[in-house]
């Protein structure tokens, strides 16, 4: 893949910070505080994508929150269904040169958004992705069932794609955005996450990873369900078994 550099005369990155919303409310505003205060002059824009299901009183703090800092909150209401859709809509209308893949509800820690940017600047990567499973990471509130199965995984499919990368499922990622927009997506449910990262790598971005914790949300309920996530197993051998260029949008003549 060919590099691309940041040319842009005031050195900012433009980040798009994608937040799908469903039923936070303290953890959205805390997020998107954090986003503006330790982003600074890398925050392009902080995407709110909500859905049919997005409560009420979500909806109440979406608005105050774009009431707030204006011009630099967009919000978008998904057409495509469930977590994937919305994730495949946010990659093709941010505006940034960068986008940033995180939570509302403090799963994905916005304290870490220098050492992202700080890292993108050290490497020119395309993509920076946290690992729970680097030395300095580590899960709080994950059940023990959950994390032997993340271990088997995270070892069987480093081994398949021939990968240095440790944590292909944590979805705290920050992107170039020219390495999503030849993509051809297929998820619409949660293993999009998965897909999002194995795509590129086969098609030969730059990946490095960072160490970061994983909390449990302290408010609402996750919209993820545990017997879907044997779903990841069939977009990852799909993904490695199908010719690189399959994995692109077609060209137009």
């Amino acid at each position: 893949m060919v590099m691309e550099t940041n040319n842009r005369t005031d050195g900012s990155l433009r980040i798009s910070f994608i937040l799908p919303v469903l039923n936070e409310t303290y953890s959205l505003r805390q997020t998107v505080d954090t986003i503006f205060e330790l982003a600074r002059a890398d925050l392009h824009e902080a995407l709110i994508i909500t859905a049919e299901r997005t409560t009420p009183e979500s909806l109440v703090v979406v608005e105050t929150i774009k009431k707030e800092y204006g011009a630099r909150v967009r919000v978008h209401k998904q057409t495509l269904p469930f977590l994937g859709g919305a994730m495949q809509e946010a990659f093709e209308i941010a505006s940034g040169e960068h986008v940033m893949l995180m939570a509302s509800d403090l799963e994905t820690d916005p304290a870490m958004i220098p050492a992202f940017i700080d890292k993108v600047r050290e490497g020119c990567w395309d993509i920076v992705a946290a690992s729970r499973w680097l030395k300095g990471g580590g899960f709080e509130g994950y059940s023990k069932t959950k994390l032997i199965l993340n271990y088997l995984f995270q070892k069987i499919f480093r081994i398949l794609y021939r990968t240095t990368v440790t944590d292909l499922t944590y979805a705290y990622r920050l992107y170039r955005k020219s390495v999503l927009e030849p993509m051809r997506w297929e998820e619409l449910k949660h293993p999009f996450l998965l897909e999002c990262l194995l795509k590129p790598l086969r098609c030969g971005a730059r990946i490095t990873e960072i160490p970061c914790t994983w909390r449990a949300r302290t408010e609402g309920t996750s919209a993820g369900v545990f017997i879907g996530t044997f779903a990841y197993l069939r977009i990852a051998l799909k993904t490695r078994f199908v010719p690189a260029g399959r994995l692109r949008k077609k060209k137009r003549q």
